[in-house]
């Protein structure tokens, strides 16, 4: 599967992608953020790549890499996906900072809500995002996505607990 536009392309994960997904779902900065607690192993990610062919429908999930002129600049997850009730959550991550604040963020999760929304017939998608990640929170707000409540001390980072806004987007927005 792959989803492209003038600048970036989604693709599936591939076996060369190991090296750089070890590297960033090892990173304990991104734990914080995404509930990982303990560092994954070659081994594991060798085969969750081997695995990421299972379809969505299955496995509740899907992650796909965002490429940019041939290189992997970062990934976007669909988690938590209930065709029953028509919605599923997203996330994404830009992997080295050097590349953050280019556009690039917004082009992928445009080209996610299009296969969200017409290829897997999704009503709404959403995201969970820390009260203190503005620049996370303005990109899903400039893409339609409504804050619709915070989540008190939702999440621990350390010794505390944090804030985390809930946004949606509907299909029909």
């Amino acid at each position: 599967m792959m989803m492209m536009n003038n600048s970036l392309v989604l693709r599936a994960i591939e076996p060369e992608d190991i090296d750089i997904l070890y590297r960033h779902e090892n990173d304990r900065d991104v734990w914080l953020v995404s509930g990982t607690t303990a560092p994954y192993s070659r081994y594991v990610l060798k085969k969750y790549i081997e695995n990421s062919f299972a379809d969505i429908y299955d496995t509740k999930q899907l992650r796909l890499i965002i490429e940019q002129d041939g290189r992997a600049i970062g990934a976007v997850d669909i988690f938590d996906f209930d065709a029953h009730n028509s919605h599923a959550g997203v996330g994404i991550i830009i992997f080295d900072s050097s590349d953050r604040g280019k556009g690039y963020a917004k082009e992928a999760i445009e080209l996610l809500k299009t296969y969200c929304f017409k290829t897997l017939s999704l009503n709404q998608i959403y995201c969970n995002v820390t009260m203190d990640n503005s620049a996370s929170l303005g990109l899903f707000q400039s893409l339609g996505f409504e804050n619709v409540g915070v989540r008190k001390a939702w999440m621990r980072i350390n010794d505390a607990y944090i804030d985390v806004a809930f946004l949606q987007l509907l299909k029909n927005n």
